[in-house]
């Protein structure tokens, strides 16, 4: 065999150097740097390969290429297709990443079981046989078309599938999975980039979709190299806190679809249950007359939401108060609180606030500022808000409240709920006619709060 070279590869951005650097001049990580093993002669891999191979390699005027609609394979799972971007498109590359025990492997598993009219192989690195059939009684699911075998060698893998021609694909993990072409030890850097790059030739090659499920580090990233997350076409990120029962599916990257979809999960003992109304899940029947709880109109992807906003302000028992929030950006919790401070007068300079979004979901929307806001008000002022009242409206250093997309949306999904009233941005246009909901518009926080507090 060909002697092995090394070179060094950066874990947090995938650059290069000769040497081990203590620190990334590209992206300014420290430690970040380990061994990649190449054999001589590897700077033309399987990437190189697969441009020889390539049918329309000649180039051609743009307007000559015929644009046909992609065909998507129906994953008949309505969270996972919304994500997808309505379905799995043949020959793609997806990588499901997540923390240990989140319910990847069970969402991948539960996937292919759902698939009863398609031949699909299931290969996987940490568990045996028997461990899968024992997982797939559990999900409820025995389809005749569904292949499963323990193997740790990709070779072995490609064989399997070149015999068994299946129409999708699940590697589980990446990080188990080694090839002969590379002397490095299963999991290493170089293993996972050539196994990716090998796995994507034989993708396109044979149009074959493969999802390949990785494992997430303690500082939260994929596991190897960045460059890893360019060479697959879809990166999914499963998150969810497993203490409580919900699971987010993210897309963080697709070249077949908007990355601003998500799909929510309910995990329970006979797998993970479709949520197609999580504003109903979300949101506590036991609210009324409790302090420090506000309604707040959220908007993910195309999918609106209403969620509850739980706040707790106390005095500080310590010297230095604490500032803690649960699914909620906790630098921008302290800029509303020196809004608050600021533009409306309220001291909590030496009070602890504690934030939490209700059901273990983390929240990125701007527009649930305001219901912020009036979840840290009630509770500082230990008055109860209106439970028939929802808030939506992102709040400006100046105490303003700015426009927010898809307001539309927001107002229909409240209505639905039966919400009374819905706190708005003023200024901002509605088009909606026959409403069963008041439309209250406000242009600063102290008019928000005067409403809310009214009696």
């Amino acid at each position: 065999m060909a002697k092995a070279s090394v070179q060094y590869v950066c874990s947090n951005c995938g650059a290069k150097a000769p040497q081990m650097l203590g620190r990334c001049p590209v992206c300014g990580e420290w430690g970040t740097y380990e061994a990649e093993y190449l054999p001589v002669g590897a700077g033309r891999t399987a990437s190189a390969k697969r441009g020889n191979t390539a049918t329309d390699s000649k180039p051609k005027r743009i307007q000559e290429v015929e644009a046909t609609e992609e065909m998507r394979i129906d994953m008949h799972n309505g969270e996972l297709n919304r994500v997808l971007g309505g379905g799995l498109v043949p020959g793609s590359l997806v990588l499901l990443g997540g923390e240990p025990g989140i319910g990847k492997s069970t969402l991948a598993l539960q996937v292919l079981l759902q698939l009863k009219d398609r031949r699909t192989l299931y290969a996987s690195g940490e568990e045996s046989v028997r461990q899968l059939k024992l997982r797939a009684e559990r999900l409820a699911g025995n389809p005749e078309n569904l292949y499963i075998c323990s193997e740790t060698s990709l070779e072995r893998i490609f064989d399997f599938a070149t015999e068994l021609q299946p129409e999708l694909v699940v590697v589980d993990s990446i990080q188990t999975i080694g090839t002969e072409a590379i002397e490095s030890s299963v999991g290493s850097l170089s293993q996972v980039r050539e196994c990716a790059t090998r796995i994507l030739d034989f993708a396109k090659s044979r149009n074959i979709p493969f999802i390949i499920v990785g494992h997430i580090t303690k500082e939260g990233s994929l596991a190897g190299p960045k460059v890893l997350e360019h060479i697959v076409d879809t990166v999914l990120q499963f998150e969810g806190d497993q203490q409580h029962m919900y699971r987010v599916l993210r897309a963080q990257k697709n070249r077949f679809g908007s990355t601003s979809e998500l799909g929510i999960y309910e995990m329970r003992q006979d797998g993970l249950r479709e949520v197609t109304n999580p504003s109903e899940l979300l949101l506590s029947t036991a609210r009324e007359g409790l302090s420090g709880i506000a309604i707040a109109a959220a908007v993910e992807g195309m999918r609106p939401f209403l969620i509850e906003v739980q706040a707790l302000v106390s005095s500080a028992a310590y010297g230095t108060p604490q500032r803690s929030s649960t699914g909620f950006d906790g630098r921008r919790l302290n800029m509303l609180l020196a809004v608050l401070e600021k533009r409306v007068g309220f001291k909590l300079l030496q009070k602890d606030v504690f934030l939490n979004i209700a059901g273990g979901l983390r929240v990125n929307d701007p527009a649930i500022d305001l219901g912020v806001m009036a979840a840290v008000l009630s509770s500082n002022m230990d008055i109860a808000l209106d439970p028939d009242t929802c808030l939506t409206g992102e709040v400006g250093l100046a105490g303003e409240i700015r426009p927010v997309a898809r307001l539309e949306q927001r107002i229909r999904e409240a209505e639905k709920l039966g919400f009374r009233r819905i706190i708005i941005p003023a200024g901002q246009k509605v088009a909606l006619k026959n409403l069963q909901i008041e439309l209250v518009p406000v242009r600063r926080v102290a008019d928000a709060f005067r409403i809310l507090i009214k009696k």
